[in-house]
């Protein structure tokens, strides 16, 4: 690592880091309507249950198809496509961070989560800033099998089997094709950090730690809102990947780096 890098790095292990982090998901929500702080809750329900990234709904199969592509692509040509990872992670999490969390409603007008908006930003910037640095190295190395917990997880969440009618469990295969988990970020960031764990510790320790610790806090308050407060449990238990392997990846990016053999 570079001088800078190393900075960046020792600042990303601050506990003033992780405050700052988690206040900037608090940052109050903009609607073009006034409304009432109050109802804070109300707009978030209204931005995330119609976002705009939900507006062309013949993107979603093209992002369940590109992810599968870029998985095998990995099997198959392991390092010399990581940096096309990393630009897709960047590009999506971008998308995420603006077009999931805003949207235009009728009581709210047009509204955005800044909280959130800024978050994502800021993964979104480190995985623009790591697929020109390339600190990642997917070469394959022998692991104990124990790592791969990561993949059905993961797979749980791209597949996000729900009814959005009953809100209860859909397993067809119409659904992992053809639903919204794509263009999702606690859908997908399961699937990015389960990819960074498998590579550990041959990866870009600052991408792992910012990524996972946006995944932990919005994973737990996920958690949190589906099973107590609108008391949906199997959108909950959807949103455990999230939860798990971004507490895992999240620890995994303090520890010190001891390079396998391959």
């Amino acid at each position: 690592m570079s001088n800078f890098q190393q900075k960046i790095e020792t600042i990303t292990r601050k506990w003033w880091f992780f405050v700052i982090v988690v206040l900037l998901f608090f940052v109050p929500s903009y609607s073009s309507k006034p409304f009432d702080p109050r109802e804070t809750s109300k707009l978030i329900s209204a931005v995330l249950s119609n976002p705009l990234i939900y507006s062309v709904p013949i993107l979603m199969p093209v992002f369940k198809v590109l992810p599968v592509l870029l998985m095998i692509s990995l099997i198959i040509w392991d390092d010399k496509v990581t940096r096309i990872f990393d630009t897709y992670v960047a590009v999506t999490v971008l998308l995420f961070a603006v077009f999931q969390n805003s949207a235009i409603t009728e009581e709210f007008g047009f509204a955005i989560m800044l909280g959130n908006v800024l978050v994502y930003l800021l993964v979104a910037t480190v995985w623009f800033w790591e697929a020109v640095a390339k600190l990642n190295s997917f070469t394959p190395r022998r692991r104990p099998f124990w790592h791969y917990w990561v993949v059905p997880v993961a797979f749980l969440a791209f597949w996000f089997p729900l009814n959005p009618e009953t809100l209860g469990p859909d397993f067809s295969l119409i659904q992992l094709s053809t639903n919204s988990a794509g263009l999702t970020t606690c859908m997908m960031l399961p699937v990015y950090l389960a990819v960074l764990t498998l590579y550990y510790p041959t990866v870009n320790p600052i991408v792992l730690r910012i990524t996972a610790l946006a995944g932990t806090i919005t994973g737990l308050l996920n958690v949190m809102q589906w099973f107590i407060s609108t008391s949906h449990p199997w959108i909950g238990i959807l949103h455990l990947p999230l939860l798990t392997i971004s507490v895992y990846a999240l620890m995994l990016s303090f520890r010190k780096k001891q390079v396998p053999k391959t």
